[in-house]
């Protein structure tokens, strides 16, 4: 839910014009480097290399700190040498401080400092004036830092003598002899609309610049409703990282929406790297992408020592607060590893949340929720979860029921669990302002609460009318949050209730932009614009730890967030917010959960059919086959909007829908495998092309299909009456194969395939092996003994490899007691073998693969046996389809847990 009337006027958000730390680093510095290295500071230890940079003008040192990482990652740390206060450090976002790799010094000399990796190929050269520094590889400049001279800090002062004159400030007056200018530069004190923001510390920002060398395609730094390619940004269009509640957020507006990661990638054949900037104050992008004429080193030989011209792509970081400027900067490889390392890795979700979920503000009462639940069963359509939004409760008091609607939340609970399916409820952070609520009067006794800046209570407008927010960066609150969801203390609530997260932005209808003063006081005196990006992630990071302690450990929780920040992946699922039931939402909706993938968030979706508004039938059709190829699946809708259970639009349409859903239950093996590669080696589950095709030029900037895993491509349809989609099948190397019909494509490349409304197109890719279950059941719960079948798909030289992934889909036994199965498949030489991948997995089941269906077996074969590992060989049944050169094996038996081989001659 969101809030209507209030948010869709875009005037009640800021341009970048209208930021003031965004018109200062603008107006006073625009290219010529303050500062310069003091390389006679050097010292060298173990963990780093530590230097001075001085500003030529105020003569303040900074101190400089580099130090590298296993994996090729190096890591820049900037603060003042003697600042007048602490700067925040944004704690709690990184797994570990990981361990650091010896630099040495290789040479050194007037002006200039040579610095070395562990792996001889990276060197780093610190230039002394102007300060600037380059990561090189093999004597090829990668990336460099205050190439521009960008380099931008406000350090720390005592406030001056009389606020409104301030012309002590040498910058400003430097830049600015008009008092109404120096006004302008919002130092002390800042408006707008009819907000006034007291900067109780003045100006602290910072700004720096990197050239990424040779790129031209950059990604990353989610969240907006905007392509996956990063497109140049001009004066005063910055890419905003700023949580923010926007209703019905504009297509192709750089704008913050709900979340942010300030992660940004470059990729180029053969190479990515990335700039990984931790701050959580307001954050400016600007991104300038050219040809330009550089030199080679001049180490190099005398023929590429010639002149060049190389794309470059310059990126410029600005940042309200300057929190000690910590910067990780990735070489060479694939740079979402990086999330292995620093912010930890997606959760590992119970099935059931990989299901459809059914959502609407709102179910009205126990018997809605009855009459939906049955819906699915009459017609056929399985699903996992039914949601409630705040209508559910007693006036907006979360953690409580509406007496009258919901008079025996247990006994509806009972009947879902009966069902095999759950219940997720949504839980704001705003907390109604009542003295009679236990939740309100007890984090009032507490001093749980946000302050405004004269000490009291910050209070502001949501849902429930007057609010207060839970100090959420407080641990202690935290830990209190938390155990509210215990069930003694949650009353009406069972181990099968999960939770939602919305609004914690945190949205506040009658504040600036929607959103908390800058000014509020939060844990240890740290004022909101220090920790506003971090508001959302601390909510979900609280919920699901709450989740967690009322299973005592036990059972893995299910969390959906609105708001989020770098590592937000570790708690739970993100949705992309307030969308519309529009074509365009369905078509913005591919590359903004392709940008959240590759930032880390694996557990992503936009709401099927659109938030707001009523979704044409095809339309919703549409948005159910795409979403079905989505890591989140759930249909969502407005209070304003009709009612739009998938059974509501005609047979032929619910016939489609359902196909669809059981489509996606039918993949459920093969998706909750690649959670488990998230889980434990980061991989995004759904990924552009260009992470597949590294090497494919004309795959760096398609974002109107993906891969789902390494085997399958989905190309949602997204235009109205659509008869055929161009779909570009990467790499001529590479064998597609018509998921569903089995053929083989004629050959790799674009390609115009003709659909109609039944579905949409999906490719398997040769040389992959696809687990699936043989058929759909009502809910992931019912599926668990239904028997498996595999899709193997040949490349060119006739072989192909896969997994499988196996837990009890709930618990953390797999972590902690060995209950998990893991199985490898491999194709080659026409025998088919599974094999155990990791000997330590103990999980049991007593499934069995019942069918195995290969794709691109070039003639048909005389005989086909399976071989168990005790010897024992059995004839099998096939049939070859000799059109699409597919073999199908049936009635196999063959175990899940054994090891076992099928001979083809």
């Amino acid at each position: 839910s969101s809030v209507q009337d209030e948010a869709v006027d875009k005037s009640k958000f800021k341009e970048c014009n209208q930021i003031a730390f965004y018109r200062r680093q603008k107006l006073l510095q625009s290219g010529k480097s303050s500062y310069r290295a003091l390389l006679d500071s050097v010292t060298l230890s173990d963990d780093n290399v530590k230097f001075h940079i001085i500003h030529e003008d105020n003569k303040i040192l900074l101190q400089v700190e580099i130090c590298e990482i296993e994996g090729n990652i190096f890591r820049l740390k900037i603060n003042e040498a003697a600042p007048l206060r602490a700067r925040y450090e944004v704690p709690d976002v990184l797994i570990r401080e990981p361990t650091t790799q010896r630099l040495s010094i290789s040479h050194k000399e007037a002006g200039i400092l040579m610095l070395k990796s562990v792996n001889e190929e990276y060197q780093l050269q610190v230039t002394a004036n102007p300060f600037h520094i380059e990561l090189q590889f093999k004597d090829e400049i990668v990336l460099s830092m205050n190439s521009n001279g960008l380099l931008y800090f406000e350090h720390l002062q005592p406030p001056p003598s009389d606020r409104k004159t301030t012309a002590e400030n040498k910058e400003k007056a430097a830049s600015d002899s008009s008092k109404g200018k120096q006004e302008d530069l919002g130092l002390w004190q800042e408006k707008f609309d009819s907000f006034l923001d007291i900067k109780a510390h003045g100006p602290s920002s910072v700004g720096v610049d990197f050239s990424l060398h040779g790129f031209e395609h950059v990604y990353g730094i989610p969240q907006h409703t905007e392509t996956l390619l990063l497109k140049n940004t001009s004066d005063g269009d910055a890419y905003r990282l700023y949580n923010l509640d926007i209703f019905g957020h504009k297509i192709h507006d750089k704008i913050g929406i709900y979340g942010s990661v300030p992660f940004l990638l470059a990729h180029k054949p053969n190479r990515t790297s990335g700039i990984f900037w931790l701050n959580s104050s307001e954050t400016l992008v600007d991104i300038s992408t050219k040809a330009a004429a550089e030199h080679v080193p001049s180490r190099s030989t005398a023929e590429t020592a010639k002149q060049r011209v190389v794309p470059r792509t310059d990126v410029r970081w600005m940042s309200e607060k300057f929190q000690r400027l910590d910067i990780i900067l990735k070489g060479i490889n694939t740079i979402i590893f990086i999330h292995t390392f620093f912010l930890g890795t997606q959760a590992l979700p119970p099935l059931f949340s990989l299901g459809y979920h059914q959502c609407r503000w709102n179910y009205e009462d126990e018997q809605d929720v009855k009459a939906v639940d049955a819906g699915f069963d009459e017609h056929d359509i399985p699903y996992d979860v039914i949601w409630l939004d705040i209508e559910h409760t007693d006036g907006k008091r979360y953690f409580t029921w509406d007496k009258k609607k919901f008079q025996n939340p247990k006994r509806m609970q009972e009947l879902l669990r009966k069902k095999k399916r759950k219940l997720v409820v949504i839980v704001d952070p705003h907390i109604k302002v009542d003295p009679k609520y236990a939740l309100y009067s007890q984090g009032k006794d507490k001093g749980y609460f946000v302050k405004d800046r004269n000490g009291q209570d910050f209070e502001g407008i949501c849902w429930p009318g007057s609010s207060c927010y839970l100090d959420f960066t407080n641990p202690e609150v935290r830990k209190w949050y938390a155990d509210q969801f215990a069930f003694k203390t949650y009353k009406g609530s069972t181990d099968i209730l999960f939770v939602w997260n919305d609004m914690n932005e945190p949205s506040v209808f009658r504040g600036a932009e929607l959103t908390m003063q800058k000014d509020a006081v939060h844990y240890s005196s740290w004022e909101h614009r220090e920790v506003h990006n971090l508001y959302g992630f601390y909510q979900q990071m609280a919920t699901a730890d709450g989740l967690i302690k009322r299973s005592l450990g036990k059972e893995r929780p299910f969390v959906l967030t609105r708001s989020f920040f770098a590592g937000s992946q570790k708690y739970g699922a993100v949705w992309t917010g307030d969308n519309k039931a529009e074509w365009e939402y369905l078509k913005i909706s591919i590359p903004m959960l392709l940008t959240l993938s590759i930032a880390g968030i694996s557990f992503c979706g936009a709401d099927v059919g659109g938030f707001i508004g009523d979704p044409e039938p095809e339309l919703l059709v549409r948005w159910y086959q795409a979403g079905a190829y989505q890591p989140f699946f759930r249909g969502h809708s407005n209070m304003e909007s009709k009612r739009r259970e998938p059974w509501l639009f005609g047979e032929k349409n619910t016939q489609i829908i359902r196909e669809a859903v059981r489509e996606r239950y039918l993949l459920l093996p093969y998706l909750y495998t690649l959670f488990y590669r998230a889980h434990t080696a980061a991989e995004p589950v759904m990924r552009p092309l260009w992470i597949e095709f590294p090497e494919k030029i004309d795959t760096f900037s398609v974002e109107n299909e993906y891969m789902l895993g390494n085997a399958l491509l989905v190309h949602p349809v997204t235009e109205r009456e659509a008869e055929s989609v161009s779909v570009l099948l990467p790499g001529s190397e590479e064998v597609w194969y018509d998921f569903r019909k089995f053929t083989r494509m004629e050959a790799a490349g674009t390609l115009k395939i003709p659909v109609t409304l039944e579905n949409i197109p999906v490719f398997q890719r040769g040389g992959t092996v696809i687990p699936l279950k043989t058929r759909a059941g009502k809910s992931t719960e019912w599926m668990i003994d239904i028997s498996y079948e595999l899709h193997v798909a040949l490349d060119t030289e006739g072989c192909a490899k896969g997994e499988l992934y196996l837990d009890d889909g709930h618990s953390f036994q797999y972590l902690h007691e060995k209950q998990f199965l893991h199985r490898k498949f491999t194709f080659q030489k026409q025998v088919l073998s599974s094999r155990c991948t990791d000997e330590k997995g103990q999980y049991h089941t007593t499934c069995v693969f019942e069918q195995v269906i290969i794709l691109g077996l070039g003639q048909q074969p005389m005989s086909v046996t399976t071989h168990s590992k005790d010897g024992k060989e059995k004839e099998v049944v096939f049939t070859y389809d000799t059109k699409t050169s597919a073999l199908k094996l049936e009635q196999l038996a063959l175990s899940v847990v054994a090891d076992w081989e099928i001979h083809i001659k």
